[in-house]
C-alpha cells in the first residue's frame, strides 16, 4: 500500500506507433483517483510521435522525466512498429528509470520490456495475437497468454487494448483499496474488475444465433454467493445440460464456473475485510466459504496472505 499522503508521479512512455486509446488510459484512470496520481507523457526525444492512425501526437516532456517517475507506463504500439530488437534511443530512455520505480506496459509494450531484459525469467502477458511472436524472439519470458494482467514484483504487463484499463485499475486498488478503485471505475464508467482472462476474447467459431449465454446466470450468482452454489444449480438456472453449460461457460468466460465462483468469493471477501469490521468467519458465510478456515486457505492462495494480515495492511493505509 502507498503512503496516503503521498502523490505518485505516472510517466508514460509513448513510442512511434503508439495507439491513441492505449496512450490514454493511465491519464483518464489515475487521473480520476482523487489526487493521489499525477500523470506526464513523454518520448524518447521529446519531438512528437506518430500514432497508429492518421495524426502524431505531441508530448510535452523529453525522455529526462522518466528519472522523476514512482510508475513508468510503456503505451502499446501497432505491430508493424515493433522493433526486432531494442533501438539505442529507447534502451536510454529506459536507462533513466529508477531501480525502484514501478513498470507497466500495455499489450505490444511488452516487446520493449522483454527486449531490454526487464522480462527475464518474470511472468509476463501481452496480447493473445502476439504470444507466439513474443515466445520466439524471447524464449526466457514466462508467458502466460490467458491472462488480462500479470502483476510480477515491479514490473506489470497486460493484455491488449482495454487490458490497460484492468491494469491501472489493478495498480490503484494495490496503492488505496478497492473502495477507491471501484470509484474511479464508476467515474470512468467501466468495471471494476473483469471476469475471466483474455481465453473469452480469443477468435472463435461463432456460435449459432440462438445459443443462450451463461451472463444472466453470472449475474444471479453474485446476487447468490452466500448460497452453497454447485454446478447443477448453475446449469439449472441457465436451463442448459450440465455438459453444455459448462463449455459454454468456460468459452464466454475463459474460466470453469467452479474456479469464477472462487474468484468472485475472494473479490467480496476482500472488500468486506476492507470496509467492514465483521469476522472471518461471518465473513466467509457472507460470501459463500463453509468456514472462516476455507476463506483463509483462499485468500492465501489468491494473495499469498492470511485475511488478518490483508485486513490490517489496507485499514492502516486507509486511517
Amino acid at each position: 500500500m502507498r503512503d496516503q499522503g503521498h502523490v505518485e508521479r505516472v510517466v508514460v512512455l509513448a513510442l512511434d506507433g503508439v495507439y491513441p486509446f492505449e496512450l490514454g488510459i493511465p491519464s483518464r484512470i489515475f487521473g480520476a483517483a482523487d489526487g493521489r496520481y499525477e500523470v506526464a507523457t513523454c518520448s524518447v526525444d521529446g519531438r512528437p510521435v506518430r500514432s497508429d492512425a492518421d495524426f502524431t501526437i505531441g508530448v510535452q516532456h523529453g525522455p529526462e522525466i522518466l528519472a522523476t517517475a514512482d510508475t513508468v507506463v510503456v503505451a502499446s504500439i501497432a505491430p508493424p512498429y515493433i522493433p526486432p530488437g531494442l533501438p539505442a534511443e529507447v534502451a536510454g530512455a529506459l536507462a533513466l528509470i529508477r531501480p525502484d520505480a514501478r513498470i507497466v506496459s500495455i499489450c505490444t509494450a511488452a516487446f520493449v520490456l522483454a527486449a531490454a531484459g526487464l522480462l527475464d525469467g518474470r511472468r509476463a502477458t501481452t496480447h493473445w495475437q502476439s504470444t507466439e511472436a513474443l515466445r520466439r524472439r524471447y524464449p526466457q519470458v514466462d508467458l502466460d497468454p490467458d491472462v488480462l494482467f500479470v502483476h510480477d514484483g515491479r514490473i506489470l504487463t497486460s493484455a491488449g487494448a482495454a487490458a490497460g484499463v484492468d491494469v491501472c485499475l489493478h495498480i490503484v486498488r494495490t496503492d488505496h483499496g478497492s473502495e477507491l478503485a471501484n470509484a474511479v471505475a464508476r467515474r470512468c464508467v467501466v468495471p471494476p474488475f473483469r471476469d475471466g482472462g483474455q481465453a473469452q476474447y480469443i477468435e472463435q467459431p461463432v456460435p449459432d444465433s440462438g445459443a443462450a449465454s451463461t451472463a444472466g446466470t453470472r449475474a444471479w450468482a453474485l446476487e447468490h454467493l452466500a448460497e452453497s452454489l454447485t454446478l447443477t444449480d448453475l446449469a439449472g438456472h441457465a436451463r442448459m445440460s450440465l455438459r453444455t453449460f459448462a463449455r459454454r461457460f468456460h468459452d464466454e468466460v475463459g474460466l470453469s464456473p467452479g474456479r469464477w465462483l472462487i474468484q468472485q468469493r475472494v473479490a467480496r471477501a476482500r472488500h468486506l475485510l476492507e470496509s467492514s469490521d465483521l469476522s472471518v468467519d461471518r465473513i466467509a458465510g457472507q460470501v459463500g466459504f463453509a468456514t472462516g478456515t476455507s476463506l483463509r486457505q483462499h485468500l492465501q492462495a489468491a494473495i499469498g496472505v492470511s485475511p488478518q494480515a490483508y485486513r490490517r495492511t489496507f485499514r492502516r493505509a486507509g486511517q
